[in-house]
């Protein structure tokens, strides 16, 4: 659901308009988040970018629940990873008079003349975990360690290969995946994969068969399961005939499913043709089930509630004329500035801790994972 508050008439004015957004904030569920008034004031738009991913539920629903907690009125907004809608999405809450904006790009390139909006409106602005780029007009950025969470994915795969510890010596065949290329989290987490990975590439201990080595070769538009399992067909058919793979690098949970059903279909998982080692990122249910069923390897977690708290306390201090923690100051250039920004630290999950990571922890319920 999309709500544009299209129920508001003319009549009413922008005086009326601006009484109304005060008293009661629509989030795009369409109940109303009411608030004892902080004097910061009013309502923070959050904009995330699509509800096809249980991650990006929770963590709109994490950010709302903290900036409520501080006081606040929030309006949350999904744009179905529709760029156009993202950006018609975003004027609309600056239109209504919002007093910050956070927002997870679906195209981190198309949001440079909405976020001048901003400016001129003097609506600070958060990057939510991914990187706006291409404008001044982004005040910080609240992420995780994303080199790192490709370094993870990287180091599980040479760990089972047994490559690093010298037990096992290969050449072992290995498939790349990389995220969506409009995301600039894309190049983080797939450069520090490749950092761990190239080493034993170019000792020939890993072999890419299919020879797509490149970034531009094996992104995932949109992030997209089915896109990644019509890829991963392609390459067992044309580059396994007679070779089987080994591992796969997959750079998000939805991927490692869609690549999942591709090599099922290829009959592995067998007895007489196992599973390749699969990476993941996010922890999502159905993968956290798949891991306990021993078919994805492995995830990298990243705690989303505390990204939430992250982005809610960087408004916070905004708002109240101070400066946000931030943890890194050179980092994160979006090509027109440096952005300050607070990293969080992801973490490996495989069937051996998933219980005390993302179940003890309150993140997934026991139940779900039934």
């Amino acid at each position: 659901m999309h709500n544009r508050r299209a129920a508001l008439t003319a009549i009413a004015g922008a005086a009326s308009l601006a009484l109304t957004l005060t008293a009661c904030g629509q989030n795009s569920e369409g109940g109303s988040k009411e608030s004892g008034g902080d004097a910061k004031g009013g309502t923070i738009g959050i904009a995330m970018p699509t509800k096809s991913s249980e991650r990006w539920i929770a963590d709109g629903k994490n950010v709302v629940a903290d900036l409520e907690s501080k006081g606040y009125k929030t309006k949350l907004v999904y744009g179905e990873d529709d760029p156009d809608q993202q950006v018609s999405q975003v004027e609309n809450l600056i239109t209504q008079g919002v007093k910050a904006l956070i927002i997870a790009a679906i195209d981190n390139k198309s949001m440079n003349n909405v976020l001048q909006q901003a400016k001129d409106a003097n609506i600070p602005v958060i990057s939510y975990d991914r990187l706006i780029l291409g404008t001044p007009n982004v005040d910080y950025y609240a992420s995780f360690d994303n080199e790192k969470v490709g370094e993870l994915q990287a180091t599980y795969i040479v760990d089972k290969l047994g490559l690093k510890d010298g037990s096992k010596k290969g050449p072992f065949n290995i498939e790349l995946f990389a995220g969506s290329n409009d995301d600039n989290n894309t190049r983080y987490f797939f450069g520090g994969a490749m950092k761990v990975l190239q080493p034993y590439i170019d000792k020939k201990q890993l072999v890419v068969k299919s020879g797509q080595t490149k970034l531009n070769q094996v992104t995932t538009l949109r992030w997209d399961g089915g896109t990644a399992q019509k890829r991963m067909d392609d390459i067992l058919t044309s580059a396994y005939k007679s070779d089987r793979v080994d591992a796969v690098l997959s750079p998000y949970d939805g991927i490692s499913i869609g690549i999942l059903s591709a090599l099922k279909s290829d009959d592995y998982g067998s007895k007489s043709k196992p599973l390749p080692i699969v990476t993941g990122q996010d922890a999502e249910v159905a993968s956290v089930k798949s891991i306990i069923a021993g078919q994805q390897s492995m995830t990298v977690y990243k705690d989303t509630r505390e990204l939430a708290k992250v982005a809610s306390n960087m408004v916070d201090a905004v708002l109240d004329g101070k400066k946000p923690e931030v943890n890194d100051e050179k980092t994160y250039d979006n090509g027109s500035k440096v952005v300050p920004a607070y990293l969080l630290e992801p973490v490996a999950v495989d069937k051996s801790n998933y219980q005390k990571v993302v179940v003890d922890s309150g993140y997934i319920k026991e139940s779900d994972l039934k």
